[in-house]
């Protein structure tokens, strides 16, 4: 009776002779009940002392003898005090800790199971059961900071067909990354891209680092793309937590407060979901799941594997999540823009500073940008040389991150190629042998293309001065 109270007191009630994890086994192979002794605290075991050189056996068991005063311990004793110690340490840990770990492991283990039959097929994914390529899977997050899958599966593309390892890549120019980047927009990207290439290929012989430690020591490489090349090439038990990402784990958890500020706790919400195993595979199906069923707008949650777990969608709260704070609005910025072309065909451009706002890049000659459109007068000051600069009719207008650009554009054409002055101009013909990015091709489209400019406005020195203000409301209205 006693012997049953104390095995109910730790949880060890009788079970099946086929389920032998809390029985012990003797030499003979039959389960047993264990003793009484058996139940003792640890604290109590005397005479235990380290494994010596003396050894016997009794009763067909190996015992060990202590140094100290002679007392033996079987071996089978031993595994008894391991099995009662972790016990005492599970039932030491509050009932609702354990449980939660059990459900998150659970969770885990039904999107892996989603994941096996719904992954997308990505250019840059390894087949089932193989770890990603390092140099594809950091080619490929560092494309997609930013930029859809869709944007980048053709530039990926044309990136390894022009340099199929890290070392290819490193010994290309800065103006070859750049030229075979031009329209991916975020052009700072590709000088990291480069920049990480040379570092990989000259300083760490070819070899990515395998932690995300190190990886966040290349240049272009934050906190989520070392996760994710982390897990997805490596394994590493790492957090990946990206746009769509952000928002299942906001609805899983019912985080309501507002992103960007909630950034730190997805990513540790993320990190007790992340398994022991298949660290890759899980990162990658977090991001699928977002994509094709816990979309920004009317996710599919009955053919969510999470959705019996989903606190958001247990408050019918899981389309206003994840919540964001309020942007302020982007600045809009004016200014004018010069093409000039001579007898050939061929373009001015000129490159601009290897650091800012499109760096390394090339472009037609820009004026000054401020909140309004330089007057006539003011655009022919800004001009790279003096000409009959003639106006086109319409706008250009981009965006960037942090601010929107609106440009007028001023056509002029050489007989002779004037002198400029700046080292960093050039007169170019094949406009696809340089680095242009999208704001620069809008601007020589629109100043080309005849069609959408049948009546161009002359500007000249002498009639500067009765030409109306370019920026007047009716014009900016157009």
């Amino acid at each position: 009776m006693l012997q049953e109270e104390r095995g109910r007191r730790f949880g060890l009630e009788r079970q099946h002779a086929s389920c032998r994890s809390f029985d012990e086994l003797d030499r003979t192979g039959e389960p047993r009940r264990l003793r009484s002794r058996d139940l003792r605290p640890a604290q109590d075991e005397r005479r235990i002392g380290e494994a010596g050189p003396h050894e016997s056996r009794a009763r067909g068991q190996r015992c060990v003898r202590s140094h100290g005063n002679g007392a033996r311990v079987t071996a089978g004793r031993r595994f008894r005090l391991f099995v009662l110690g972790r016990l005492r340490h599970a039932h030491s840990m509050p009932r609702e800790t354990t449980l939660k770990q059990k459900r998150r492991a659970y969770c885990a283990q039904r999107l892996l199971a989603w994941y096996d039959v719904h992954r997308r097929a990505l250019p840059w994914r390894a087949p089932p059961g193989r770890k990603g390529d390092p140099y594809r899977v950091w080619l490929s997050e560092i494309m997609l900071q930013q930029t859809t899958v869709q944007a980048v599966g053709a530039y990926f593309a044309k990136f390894l067909k022009m340099w199929p390892t890290v070392r290819d890549l490193a010994d290309a120019s800065q103006n070859e990354v750049l030229t075979a980047w031009a329209g991916l927009g975020y052009y700072a990207r590709a000088r990291n891209l480069h920049a990480a290439a040379k570092r990989v290929a000259n300083e760490l012989g070819g070899r990515f680092p395998d932690t995300a430690e190190g990886l966040r020591m290349l240049p272009g490489v934050g906190e989520y793309t070392s996760g994710a090349i982390a897990a997805i090439a490596f394994d590493r038990r790492e957090a990946a937590v990206d746009a769509n990402a952000e928002r299942v784990l906001a609805r899983l958890f019912a985080v309501e407060e507002a992103l960007p500020k909630a950034k730190p706790r997805l990513r540790e919400l993320c990190r007790t979901l992340v398994p022991e195993r298949r660290a890759g595979d899980f990162a990658q199906a977090l991001m699928d799941l977002g994509s094709s069923i816990c979309t920004p707008k009317r996710p599919n949650c009955s053919q969510c594997p999470w959705s019996k777990d989903c606190e958001a969608l247990k408050r019918h709260i899981q389309e206003e999540l994840p919540r964001r704070a309020v942007k302020a609005a982007r600045p809009l910025k004016r200014g004018a823009a010069f093409v000039a072309r001579d007898r050939s065909g061929a373009l001015l451009l000129v490159k601009r500073a290897e650091k800012g706002l499109l760096g390394g890049m090339m472009q037609p000659p820009l004026g000054l940008w401020s909140e309004r459109f330089p007057t006539a007068k003011e655009a022919l000051l800004q001009a790279p040389f003096r000409a009959a600069w003639t106006k086109r009719i319409g706008i250009v207008r981009h965006g960037f991150t942090h601010f929107e650009l609106e440009l007028e554009v001023y056509v002029a054409e050489v007989s002779k190629r004037p002198s400029i002055g700046d080292f960093n101009a050039q007169w170019v013909r094949d406009l696809s042998s340089v680095a242009l990015p999208t704001l620069m091709k809008k601007i020589i489209g629109h100043a080309i293309d005849a069609e959408s400019n049948p009546k161009p406005l002359r500007v000249t020195a002498r009639r500067q001065a009765s030409r109306p203000c370019s920026s007047t409301p009716s014009r900016r209205a157009r």
